[in-house]
């Protein structure tokens, strides 16, 4: 009878706690309801878009968005921000665009998006001012497009050229007496440099050399079409470390002059036809992106899905990983749902699990035998992220979008030593045969298991190459001569026939449309967004975990941090991925 009423009471007192709960939440719910209005565009307003925060490939909401007015909550994908500028473009009541470009930590591929929308917002002949206290190099490759551009008097203007660093592991893992036990098919396959050398091996020096001149010579070919400077002399203030200031800027004509905030604004006033004591209609982007309808609700369907992040197996964080369950099941969905004509895939991957690339690839190819598969890639799609996109009816991409890389690997550490000489651990036990504990990580692995986990890396390499020769219509003995695990730019891909096309996200739709004979269209975006109880019950533990890491250590180090995670998947599964993500200054 104890504990009946034991039970009894603990189910009541739980039933109260969810009862007011449920009520605060319906309570939060109705006054966010009012709070939550579409923000009012109001004549002679000018659109800013702020290129110092970061932007992925799908909207981010915050759950608290439902119930606040701060626009901030809700942040545009680098589609969006694209849809915005074109409808702003012919929005009366938007006069022009202010960039603020400060630190811009975006890729340069999605960078190249915003910027080719900009370009086509000023043919209506609408103003556009760029302003930044400091300004990096990626920044600029956008704002350089500007009516006007301005830094502070006593900012910062980056005009230094590109660079990429890369960690290594080597001396680390040999202090720890740790010995990586490493296989890999692919020459150029730099993954595991990190644990094999202390620094990049030639052939690894030579692709980084390729690809990053690549980007550095787009850079600066925009640079000069935008300025009117050659692009020699654009080259050669970098390599004289001639721009030291923002003043040094505006002598070299890269920029149109040093101005604080509030004369820029003035500016700004002045082509408004304003007066002084006159107030600005400033919109950000993500008010713009709440008051406005972008999305169609008739038509026939194409079917838009996002992959973004690293491939891994099973089910993945929406926002940063691609997990082969999730995608299995939002790919299938598109398949076999009638009213869904064609589907386009948008990557912005380095790749991860062979595996899951693999299973993802299987499901993109039923759904080509069934309806048009356009793939659109952003700043990254490379080893794995190509392995899932090579099925596709056509590939396009930026320039100066990172692709390629086909080859894999694999790394399973010996420790025995690090937990007997630092740790004082011994292992010992009993088997059936003399491979049942292959691959444990307390003991080195015998000539014949290396051998057995050689030929499989070969294999999934062999497998890998196939499926790309397949799908771009060319030989293994081709595809394996432009494989070997290098990596290429946009720039180069379009030419050895791994991509088709140039172009953004919105050409890819365009293509797709034509390909179904679609006059009218509308989009279904993948994946779905999620209701108000998902998305404040939703986030995971490793979600909320992170977040904290990031306040915590700050955006740079939290990169890092990324980097180490990473290092520690590699060896758990055979790994399609570029070696890192990579950061270019």
């Amino acid at each position: 009878m104890g504990n009946f009423f034991k039970m009894f009471f603990a189910s009541l007192v739980a039933l109260i706690v969810f009862s007011v709960v449920a009520v605060f939440l319906l309570i939060a719910f109705v006054a966010g309801l009012a709070k939550s209005e579409k923000p009012v565009i109001e004549k002679s307003s000018v659109l800013v878009i702020n290129l110092s925060r970061p932007y992925l490939e799908q909207q981010v909401e915050n759950p608290l968005a439902s119930f606040s007015s701060n626009d901030e909550l809700v942040v545009p994908g680098v589609y969006d921000i694209v849809r915005l500028i074109k409808k702003a473009k012919s929005d009366e009541r938007i006069k022009g665009v202010y960039l603020v470009a400060g630190l811009n930590p975006n890729g340069f591929a999605g960078c190249e998006e915003i910027r080719n929308a900009l370009i086509d917002f000023k043919r209506s002949g609408k103003f556009i001012f760029a302003y930044s206290e400091t300004m990096n190099q990626k920044s600029y490759h956008v704002a350089n497009i500007a009516d006007k551009v301005y830094v502070n008097p006593k900012g910062y203007f980056d005009w230094m050229g590109f660079s990429t660093e890369l960690l290594f592991l080597k001396g680390t893992l040999k202090k720890l007496d740790i010995e990586p036990q490493i296989f890999y098919a692919g020459k150029f396959k730099s993954a595991t440099e990190i644990f094999r050398t202390e620094e990049m091996t030639d052939e690894n020096r030579l692709q980084t050399s390729v690809w990053l001149g690549d980007l550095y010579s787009h850079f600066l070919i925009k640079a000069s079409e935008a300025r009117k400077i050659d692009t020699a002399t654009l080259h050669e203030l970098a390599n004289k470390g001639t721009i030291q200031t923002p003043q040094d800027a505006v002598a070299n004509k890269l920029i149109d002059g040093v101005k604080y905030d509030d004369e820029v604004r003035d500016e700004v006033k002045h082509k408004l036809g304003l007066g002084k004591y006159d107030k600005i209609n400033f919109v950000s982007i993500n008010s713009y992106f709440k008051a406005v309808e972008l999305k169609k609700f008739s038509g026939d369907r194409i079917a838009l899905i996002y992959a973004q992040g690293d491939i891994i197996d099973g089910a993945g964080n929406e926002q940063t990983q691609i997990g082969s369950s999730d995608y299995i099941k939002l790919i299938r969905k598109a398949r076999l749902d009638k009213t869904i004509k064609a589907i386009v895939l948008r990557v912005n991957s380095g790749g991860g699990s062979a595996l899951a690339s693999e299973t993802i690839w299987r499901e993109l190819s039923l759904a080509k035998k069934e309806k048009p598969l356009v793939v659109s890639f952003g700043d990254v799609a490379a080893s794995g992220g190509y392995y899932i996109s090579c099925a596709a009816d056509s590939i396009f991409a930026s320039p100066t979008t990172i692709t390629g890389s086909i080859g894999v690997f694999g790394i399973i550490p010996n420790m025995q030593a690090f937990f007997k000489n630092k740790l004082g651990i011994t292992f010992d036990g009993v088997k059936t045969s003399p491979y049942a504990d292959a691959g444990a990580f307390y003991r080195p692995l015998s000539e014949n298991e290396k051998r057995f986990i050689q030929n499989s890396i070969n294999e999934i390499y062999n497998g890998f190459t196939q499926r790309v020769a397949d799908g771009r219509k060319k030989t293994v003995e081709y595809i394996d001569s432009i494989g070997q695990g290098r990596v290429w730019s946009g720039n180069r891909a379009i030419k050895n026939g791994l991509i088709d096309k140039f172009g953004g996200l919105n050409d890819a739709v365009e293509c797709a449309a034509r390909m179904a004979k679609l006059s009218d269209y509308r989009l279904k975006e993948f994946p779905e967004t999620k209701n108000i109880f998902d998305r404040i019950f939703g986030p995971s533990e490793n979600t909320l975990r992170n977040n904290a890491m990031k306040n915590e250590l700050g955006e740079e180090n939290y990169k890092t941090y990324k980097e180490l995670i990473r290092v520690k998947q590699m060896t758990n599964t055979v790994q399609a991925r570029l070696p890192f993500e990579f950061f270019i200054q």
